[in-house]
């Protein structure tokens, strides 16, 4: 227990030092949002994959689909190194960074604003961001309610509190850059983590061969013997939804997108891709893969004999040693701040720039300056913190099913919603706000039927996971074909902004 309260305290004094210390470079509007668009390519890098993964993946989902689809989920994890980090920063990583510079712009809605000659369409997508992402927010505490609790025997809710306090220290005192520092050192956490788990649990089943050969032979009455063993597992069908979702989804997320605009230059895009996939492939790769040797326990069940999934990870970890278990403790407290963080601060400034500012600048005699900007950014910080941290607790304490459905569908929503209208918007002059439109539409009120009316959806889409995966894939074939029957009224603006991305080329 020693070690265990040392190593927390220890990261908990290192976390707020760096907030403290990168106060400087916070003062600004683009200081604290986008780090001032200098922020290097490992730092960028560990931004994007600490963004990615958080303790609902460790926790929630390395255990559901590990229990599900045995080793085979462990293409999960190669999905979201190839498609959700190499080819996102291939494709989108240049391009964004270059319109956004362009446009000067800090947030996606801003870029749609701008690239259609929309304001309607800025709010609009605002305010998707707003209310998908604090569900997202409070998905966050979940994962780490049973891990404390098999460490520390500290209630949840103190658990939640002291997160919420510790991030709210160093996002509003150090901005973007506080954000990547300590980023950057908890993915450091992260790696060593996963490894060293992995190699533990392994261990403690015989090593890899005999845990391999344990688990071929596990006997579940509605499943053929040998599928967790098998390539592509006992549901192919959907595995390949939850990479899809898992991995493509990252594209149309503000919260990652947003990373490319503040990387420093082009050259640290090439390296920052290399060093993202690297590191996706190890924390997303190696959580899968001890997820798909989740058979291999007794997790707790429900009074009706359902597997809860959120327990199969803890219970695998239970007899590990005590400072192996404060690694992990760490580790996941690392993956849940460092998104966390990422999420609030994306929320806040999204509000901010997108939201509040147009109103006030258009009010008569009223100016947002930039101090008040950073201003009002850092009382939102903690405004989301707030209601993400109540709405955990209250899901905890009474178990409102609606808000757990609302947390599943907040990935599907944002990125069925952004995904095609950003990607086309980089690259297809064509692209035309009416589509933009449809697309938001499409996007959103799907995702929401399927949350609280799922019954009329045929079964292989009843899944949130595969339903947003549908709609993230149709969402590329709406943008076009709706471009192709609606005018671009910004035509000419939008010719001068991509001769001059090219021109850069």
């Amino acid at each position: 227990m020693a070690v265990k309260i040392i190593l927390l305290v220890l990261f908990v004094l290192m976390t707020a030092y760096i907030g403290i210390v990168c106060r400087r470079q916070a003062q600004s509007t683009e200081g604290f949002v986008l780090g001032g668009r200098s922020v290097g390519p490992w730092l960028t890098a560990f931004a994007y994959g600490t963004s990615y993964f958080s303790a609902v993946i460790f926790i929630g989902y390395a255990g559901q689909f590990g229990w599900r689809f045995g080793l085979s989920s462990t293409w999960i994890g190669v999905g979201n190194a190839v498609l959700g980090s190499l080819l996102a920063w291939i494709v989108l990583g240049r391009r964004t960074r270059k319109i956004s510079h362009y446009y000067n712009s800090s947030t996606m809605p801003d870029f749609f604003g701008k690239r259609f000659g929309s304001p309607s369409l800025r709010f609009a997508s605002a305010l998707i961001v707003f209310v998908f992402l604090i569900p997202y927010t409070a998905s966050l505490y979940n994962g780490l309610s049973r891990l404390f609790n098999m460490a520390f025997s500290i209630d949840y809710t103190v658990c939640i509190i002291a997160m919420a306090v510790l991030t709210c220290i160093y996002v509003v005192a150090g901005g973007y850059m506080a954000t990547a520092v300590n980023d950057f050192i908890q993915g450091i956490i992260m790696l060593v983590g996963i490894v060293a788990v992995v190699v533990a649990v392994l261990g403690e089943n015989g090593g890899l061969i005999d845990a391999y050969e344990k688990l071929d032979g596990v006997f579940d009455k509605n499943i053929p013997a040998g599928s967790f063993t098998s390539v592509f597992g006992p549901e192919p069908f959907n595995l390949f939804g939850v990479i899809i979702l898992t991995s493509l989804g990252t594209w149309g997320l503000p919260q990652m997108v947003g990373k490319f605009y503040a990387i420093k230059d082009a050259d640290a895009i090439k390296k920052g891709a290399l060093v993202s996939t690297v590191f996706a492939l190890v924390v997303a790769g190696g959580c899968y893969f001890l997820g798909g040797f989740g058979r291999l326990y007794t997790p707790p069940r429900e009074e009706n004999g359902a597997v809860i999934y959120d327990a199969i990870i803890p219970k695998m970890l239970e007899n590990l040693p005590e400072a192996l278990i404060g690694v992990i403790v760490i580790l996941v407290l690392s993956a849940s701040m460092s998104t966390l963080s990422s999420l609030v601060l994306t929320s806040s400034s999204t509000m901010t720039l997108d939201l509040i500012k147009p109103k006030v600048d258009k009010a008569k005699s009223v100016t947002m300056t930039e101090r008040a900007e950073v201003l009002v950014m850092r009382l939102l910080v903690v405004v989301f913190v707030v209601i993400s941290s109540v709405i955990a607790i209250l899901q905890y304490k009474y178990n409102f099913a609606f808000i757990a459905q609302l947390m599943g569908l907040s990935w599907g929503a944002l990125a069925g919603a952004f995904l095609a209208p950003f990607l086309y918007g980089l690259y297809w002059k064509r692209t035309s706000a009416l589509s933009v439109w449809v697309c938001f539409i499409f996007g959103t009120v799907v995702m929401l039927l399927n949350s609280f009316f799922g019954g009329i959806f045929p079964d292989f889409l009843k899944s949130s996971i595969n339903c947003g995966a549908a709609v993230m894939l149709i969402g590329l074939v709406i943008v076009p074909i709706v471009s192709l029957f609606s005018k671009v009224k910004n035509k000419e603006e939008v010719d001068k902004m991509l001769a001059s991305v090219k021109s850069n080329d």
